[in-house]
């Protein structure tokens, strides 16, 4: 690449319930080879799955409840607190279900809330799964997702101006300042944050969990199509495993490190 522009942390976020609300973070601190803390800790089994939380396996997202085919999860505002591991969940400002997730009263009280009104998209009960320092990550290293603020105002383009909310996208990290696309070009590049080392792995396919609004759960866009016709691709930030972890937080300088000397 001929040049390097910096960029800034506008935005961290992780997501203790697969599916659930996104937690903004004004800092975090990463640790090597691991994912932000807590993200995708758990997940709504939609069905039984086989998963063994004793010996946990990466499962495709279809064998979870999520906004790919779920989107009326959007319309749930949760919580977690990681000294309790209490997930509160409210619907237009109120109480609906509460409950610690490390004890089986408390995976019940969710469990029923979830069977009680999600009944016609559940393909059996369905379950809150956990496994060790297990992640539900769509993929199966554990990853920091990173979106290029710059690209959502290219797709708004793309789809004749229409507000793309940067939450449609779910990512951990959201960068401004870099150029349109130029995450794109990242791959196999490392990425230094203060003391903090993450390398780019793999570009992420968008699929239509991004066509939900995160505001109103409606599916309103049509976001992957529009990205193909422009770029001939759906793809749309990038993964990045963490090689040397630190803290970084909100407003902190990302650049690309230079190529180590052969």
């Amino acid at each position: 690449m001929p040049s390097s522009p910096t960029a800034e942390i506008a935005g961290l976020y992780r997501y203790p319930v697969k599916g659930l609300s996104p937690e903004p973070l004004p800092r975090v601190a990463l640790r090597t080879g691991q994912t932000l803390p807590a993200d995708r800790r758990y997940a709504i089994e939609n069905g039984p799955s086989g998963f063994d939380p004793e010996a946990p396996q990466w499962m495709p997202k279809t064998q979870f409840l999520m906004l790919m085919r779920n989107e009326r999860l959007a319309g749930l505002n949760s919580r977690f607190e990681d000294a309790t591991n209490l997930l509160t969940i409210r619907k237009d400002g109120q109480l609906v279900a509460s409950g610690d997730l490390e004890t089986a009263a408390g995976r019940t009280a969710i469990e029923n809330y979830i069977a009680e009104n999600f009944v016609s998209e559940l393909r059996g009960p369905p379950k809150i799964l956990s496994g060790r320092d297990h992640s539900f990550s769509d993929v199966a290293r554990k990853v920091v997702s990173i979106i290029n603020l710059s690209s959502l105002r290219a797709i708004e383009a793309m789809l004749g101006g229409a507000a793309v909310h940067p939450l449609r996208f779910r990512a951990n990290l959201y960068a401004k300042g870099w150029p349109a696309w130029y995450e794109l070009d990242l791959l196999g590049q490392t990425l230094a944050i203060g003391e903090a080392r993450l390398k780019v792995v793999k570009r992420i396919v968008r699929c239509t969990a991004v066509n939900v609004d995160p505001v109103t759960a409606e599916r309103d866009l049509e976001i992957p199509p529009a990205i193909m016709r422009g770029l001939g691709h759906m793809d749309c930030g990038v993964y990045a495993e963490v090689i040397a972890g630190a803290e970084i937080g909100v407003g902190d300088r990302i650049s690309r490190e230079p190529p180590k000397p052969m």
